[in-house]
């Protein structure tokens, strides 16, 4: 009988350790199972937010890259005044301006064209017309492009594909083949110098003069 306890009780301690070890893997599993689903979330996460930054990161690329190659503003109907010590030098009109002035080298675009008043000290106007233009910000630089044609008070006429106008200093010129009419004379050439009245006009590289008669 003592023999038959003590078996009796060896298998009832054998049975609570075996049942306490299941248990103790059990909840062990179910505390694995917890952080590796913790873990997943966590990480799961992790990288949403990395992408929803990456997207972030991507947007402002985006729009840093179109703030660079569009213009910041658009203005009609443009009647720009360039005075000096009150005394008024020239006078743009355009149907159209672009302002690029977010550019490292700022500049207002005109892709309709423009129409170019300048005055000498007479205050006596040359016309200047365009297909195109530019101005640059920093130099006071106006590039004319396409259909150049001037007139000048004298009713001479330049005809050009291209035609700079150096505010600043107040000269116009050019590298590209000209046409120069003026009452005696039609003269081409490669370039032309001329200051805004253009008492100082030279064709450059001439390559045809003809004479014209009364």
């Amino acid at each position: 009988m003592q023999t038959i306890n003590k078996y009796y009780i060896l298998n009832i301690v054998t049975a609570i350790a075996v049942t306490m070890f299941f248990s103790f893997k059990s909840i062990y599993s179910i505390k694995k199972n917890i952080y590796n689903s913790f873990d997943k979330i966590l990480l799961a996460g992790l990288i949403i937010v990395m992408l929803i930054s990456c997207k972030g990161n991507l947007d402002d690329v985006q729009k840093m890259g179109m703030s660079e190659n569009e213009p910041i503003g658009v203005a009609e109907k443009i009647n720009l005044v360039h005075t000096d010590s009150g005394k008024v030098k020239a006078i743009l009109i355009s149907p159209k301006m672009l302002d690029y002035s977010n550019r490292d080298f700022p500049f207002n675009e005109f892709p309709e064209g423009i129409t170019l008043d300048i005055y000498d000290n007479e205050n006596k106007k040359n016309i200047v017309v365009s297909d195109y233009a530019i101005i640059y910000n920093e130099t006071k630089l106006i590039d004319l492009q396409g259909n150049v044609k001037i007139i000048t008070s004298a009713n001479d006429t330049l005809f050009a594909e291209q035609l700079f106008f150096d505010q600043e200093k107040e000269w116009l010129f050019t590298n590209k083949p000209v046409k120069y009419k003026q009452a005696e004379a039609v003269t081409n050439g490669i370039g032309f110098d001329a200051n805004k009245d253009f008492s100082l006009a030279e064709v450059l590289e001439v390559t045809g003069y003809m004479t014209l008669e009364d």
